[in-house]
């Protein structure tokens, strides 16, 4: 998994009122409630894949930007109108778990990987989890019950640190 990165700088819109809410309310679930993961370049949740579709048809699905609903200050893309409106009415039950960020990076050093593969998934609970590659999305699943709770205890702290408006990558990277 990817250690540094230091190059590029990603804008995230986070609302920082909404972050103290949740760090005073305790919460530490894991789903997709302040930072959304939108790679380099794209401005898009998920570099535009269909987070219904996971759920529905058990593969990454592209999404086209015909099928868009804007959540967390973020665009979403679907598949279909069905997927759209199933993402409008229930968005905690399909955003991906740590704000679609790499889930084996946040539970092993407690970091981020921007760069995660779409195609590279597990859903395990219920719940849609993000990884750089395949083999460690199978290594995280097989582990899911030490790799869940350590990234749940992390991902408060990440992200506190993707809150800023220019994250500084080193200090998020290497805690």
């Amino acid at each position: 998994m990817s250690t540094a990165i230091t190059s590029k700088l990603v804008r995230y819109s986070v609302s920082a009122a909404a972050f103290a809410l949740a760090a005073v309310a305790g919460a530490g679930s894991a789903f997709a409630d302040d930072s959304v993961n939108t790679g380099y370049f794209g401005g898009v949740a998920l570099m535009g894949y269909d987070t219904v579709a996971y759920f529905t048809e058990g593969k990454a699905v592209k999404g086209s930007d015909e099928f868009s609903y804007e959540w967390l200050g973020t665009p979403w893309h679907f598949a279909s109108k069905e997927h759209q409106e199933m993402f409008m009415s229930e968005p905690a039950k399909y955003a991906p778990q740590y704000g679609g960020y790499c889930a084996g990076e946040v539970a092993g050093s407690g970091s981020v990987t921007v760069n995660i593969d779409p195609e590279a998934f597990k859903i395990i609970d219920e719940k849609l989890y993000l990884i750089y590659d395949q083999g460690n999305a199978d290594a995280f699943a097989d582990n899911a019950t030490d790799q869940i709770p350590t990234a749940d205890v992390n991902w408060p702290v990440v992200e506190a640190k993707l809150a800023v408006d220019q994250p500084d990558w080193d200090s998020i990277n290497n805690p």
